[in-house]
């Protein structure tokens, strides 16, 4: 039997002489191995997944040598929410990770005794990340102008994007669910209330909070306890919320107190008046008083902003949907794309750059089909070999320390913040599920020093029971066996 370090001392000499080979335009060691590892053939057994549904590759960062695992990585698949590595790198390498976005407000008359007898314009630009706390902040420094009264129209100008028609109910029938709420030049909040729940045993209710406040919609103040001793279970269906209704959100069944204080986000029903709603809502909720309406228009030609709300950073942006994986903030970077490199802030425009970027960037090797940027998608196709390649260039680019630290980490946050703890902290990948999918990608960061490349994608009836795959691919990795 061979010894462990004759072994390392081998694979290093096979490193060594791919190299040699591949700069002399030999391709001898081009072919990775097929063969899956022993343990990852086991996990797909006890999840009833056939060999045929796994795709994989596995290969050093600096590309230098032969890829430790290749298996069926030329098929081009549905990546789920994988895709989101490209729309990020690419934002990230074209925009830059200092890039900011603003949200400018306009008035068409000076403010005069606490009144402004004109309109109020505010003019989204495609901002992802203007939740409830910069909303607030916005309507503060509309009131810090002096102004007390509207005596005319909060006008939301959405014009920077051209968007087709969104049913939220299309994709998997549950339009309440935020991961389904359509971008938006003027996005707010995501288009989300998140609703908190805290017991109040000596009233028998749970009181309800909604962030951020809605104008011109009923909110139910408190919902009943269920009897003492229920257990907290599937607390959310015990509510049975109502909100199909635009105009109300209520509830029909109790909140368990031995939940504690929970938080729901929905999507509520009319995401187009969303905006309208909220904006009046937090208006409102400041003290000020509005003699008009919230409506859809366009800024006056020749009007000049009084002040801007820049976003954070890109680089913050790009964090938050990776360690999140956050669908319509993707969807917003596509659009970005499209409106600052094409001059459309349109998907087609979004494809169009990442097309020509992709080339520039990537090479040959085939491009995405990256739909809507965010993998929420049953169209979005991808090869294991591609986004390995991608993964690669973007090991060696400028903007990687921000590219890498968006990325979930293994046993410590995001999305991977519950994977069994392999080895905490070694891995950086970013997960993807759909019905029939389940992929991971990203920076494995082996025991022997090595860092490598890791995309695996299943697609199949049963992806969903992967998940130990998974793991027995990356634990393999980490321990180069």
């Amino acid at each position: 039997m061979l010894s462990s370090s004759f072994v390392q001392v081998w694979r290093r000499l096979r490193r060594a002489a791919c190299a040699l080979l591949a700069g002399a335009g030999l391709s001898a060691c081009a072919a990775g191995p097929s063969a899956l590892p022993a343990t990852v053939e086991a996990a797909l057994q006890r999840a009833g997944l056939p060999r045929e549904a796994l795709s994989a590759v596995v290969v050093e960062v600096d590309g230098r040598a032969s890829p430790r695992l290749a298996y069926q990585a030329e098929q081009a698949l549905n990546p789920a929410s994988v895709m989101k590595l490209v729309t990020t790198y690419a934002a990230l390498d074209l925009l830059g990770p200092a890039f900011t976005w603003d949200t400018p407000v306009y008035l068409d008359a000076m403010p005069q005794g606490g009144s402004l007898r004109g309109n109020v314009y505010i003019q989204g630009q495609g901002d992802p990340k203007l939740v409830v706390e910069r909303l607030w902040l916005l309507m503060r420094r509309l009131r810090a102008l002096g102004i007390a009264q509207i005596e005319g129209d909060i006008v939301l100008d959405r014009s920077a994007f051209e968007l087709p028609a969104h049913d939220a109910a299309q994709f998997d029938g549950e339009p309440w669910r935020p991961y389904n709420a359509a971008p938006d030049a003027l996005l707010l909040n995501y288009k989300a209330v998140a609703m908190g729940f805290t017991p109040d045993a000596a009233a028998g209710v749970a009181r309800v909070r909604y962030e951020p406040p809605l104008a011109q919609v009923e909110l139910a103040p408190s919902v009943p306890l269920a009897p003492a001793g229920t257990a907290c279970g599937d607390w959310r269906t015990g509510l049975r919320a109502e909100l199909a209704h635009a105009a109300r959100i209520g509830f029909q069944g109790v909140y368990p107190a031995s939940c504690g204080a929970r938080e729901w986000s929905v999507a509520p029903a009319d995401p187009r008046g969303y905006a309208a709603r909220a904006v009046e809502g937090m208006w409102r909720e400041l003290g000020g008083q509005l003699t008009g309406q919230v409506r859809d228009g366009q800024v006056p030609a020749g009007l000049q902003p009084v002040f801007s709300n820049p976003s954070p950073a890109l680089a913050e942006v790009v964090r938050d949907i990776n360690k999140h994986s956050n669908n319509v903030m993707t969807q917003q970077l596509l659009l970005t794309l499209g409106l600052h490199k094409a001059g459309r802030g349109s998907f087609d425009g979004g494809h169009a750059v990442l097309a020509q970027w992709w080339r520039e960037r990537v090479g040959a090797v085939e491009a995405p089909v990256v739909d809507n940027g965010a993998g929420l998608s049953r169209a979005a196709r991808l090869s294991p070999q591609a986004l390995a390649r991608m993964l690669q260039q973007a090991w060696a680019s400028p903007v990687m320390p921000e590219f890498v630290a968006s990325l979930p980490v293994l046993g410590v946050d995001g999305t991977l913040r519950r994977r069994p703890a392999l080895a905490m902290g070694a891995a950086h990948l970013k997960t993807g599920s759909l019905r029939d999918v389940a992929a991971l990608a990203g920076y494995v960061h082996a025991a022997s020093g090595r860092r490598y490349v890791l995309v695996a994608i299943v697609n199949h009836p049963h992806a969903g029971a992967a998940r130990p795959v998974m793991d027995a691919l990356v634990d393999w990795t980490l321990h180069e066996r």
